[in-house]
């Protein structure tokens, strides 16, 4: 038996039942026992792999579109260019090689990244090679124009599950059953969150929201409509909840979220709708990462690294290429929106 599954059962004998929400917040961040607080859990010999870590293209043109709002917006200077969930620091790293040669963008440029694991932060340190300034929240960055992205970060945020019973619906709780971590549904009530959801679901269907996702995409939204600047949010998701779409990952492997607590990484589906409607500023019409990534050149970027490989790295480029855009791997599962000022254009790969 784990620690952390020692400590929820713990948690739920002398508390009672747990919200979904709060046992992936206890198997994420706990300060001694979490998931991100641990361990680094990316590339091969970790759980999962990120966009970044499959090929230099990905952080290349995202940092090519936001150096491209910025000169759209004028260039102002000073700007936060900023991170949240940067992993080991790969993608960073990629747009800031990206921009080097963009006059006066890294002059202008304060760096920050939102990171609150400090195994990931010293990964960070050494992938990116230059300063920067650690925070542990979106509210704590600089009240400057902000040039803003986030991969895979909104889906680890600890989700509510629901389920409708009438009028009113169930929450989803993690309860204790003879030693073991179950399921197991609460009683039925209103909530005030999903009354908009009487009008698209019947009894039995299960819906998602994501308590802390609109506060962060209000906070990003209102630095850049006040001060500009832009936002791209890449994640696994769609325009609105619906389903069970809690995973956990190990290994590479999908497990059951209740296996491994604090040994597997937890992550639900990103509803985009409650992010635009959460945002002061305006944003860009949800589109597949694979369309956002062609528009922006990814194939004429890979055909001339082609032209420098061959043999094995040869292939890994064209295997890279497909992983990121094709519409059976993570080029239609994966999606971006953007945010931009309500008197500006979207960043460069998005429509309005």
């Amino acid at each position: 038996m784990s620690d952390m599954r020692d400590h929820l059962l713990a948690r739920i004998a002398t508390s009672g039942p747990m919200s979904v929400a709060d046992y992936m917040a206890d198997c994420l961040l706990h300060p001694t026992l979490g998931y991100y607080t641990t361990r680094d859990p990316l590339g091969a010999a970790g759980d999962f792999t990120t966009a970044p870590e499959i090929s230099q293209m990905f952080g290349e043109l995202v940092g090519l579109s936001l150096a491209q709002a910025w000169i759209d917006q004028g260039q102002p200077a000073p700007f936060v260019l900023a991170e949240a969930g940067p992993g080991r620091g790969t993608l960073m790293a990629d747009i800031l090689r990206a921009t080097h040669s963009v006059a006066g963008f890294h002059d202008a440029m304060q760096l920050h990244l939102i990171e609150a694991s400090p195994v990931l932060r010293d990964k960070q340190r050494e992938t990116i090679g230059r300063e920067v300034t650690w925070l542990d929240s979106i509210a704590d960055l600089p009240e400057l124009p902000l040039f803003f992205v986030a991969n895979e970060f909104f889906d680890a945020l600890p989700i509510r599950q629901f389920v409708r019973d009438g009028a009113g619906w169930r929450e989803k709780r993690v309860v204790a059953e003879d030693g073991q971590l179950g399921f197991a549904l609460g009683g039925a009530a209103p909530v005030e969150a999903l009354r908009y959801r009487l009008d698209d679901t019947k009894d039995g269907d299960l819906v998602e929201i994501c308590p802390a996702a609109p506060g962060l995409a209000a906070e990003i939204g209102r630095r850049i409509e006040t001060h500009g600047g832009a936002a791209l949010i890449f994640d696994y998701g769609d325009w609105r909840s619906q389903g069970d779409t809690l995973q956990a990952v190990k290994a590479h492997d999908s497990i059951d979220p209740l296996a491994a607590p604090g040994q597997s990484d937890l992550t639900a589906h990103v509803d985009f709708e409650a992010l635009a409607l959460a945002t002061p500023s305006a944003h860009s019409k949800l589109t597949a990462q694979g369309v956002f990534l062609e528009r922006l050149g990814i194939t004429a970027r890979a055909q001339a690294l082609a032209s420098r490989l061959q043999g094995a790295a040869l292939e890994n480029l064209i295997a890279a290429h497909r992983r990121l855009t094709h519409p059976q791997e993570m080029g239609t599962v994966f999606k971006v929106i953007g945010l931009y000022p309500k008197s500006k254009t979207p960043p460069p790969g998005l429509d309005a």
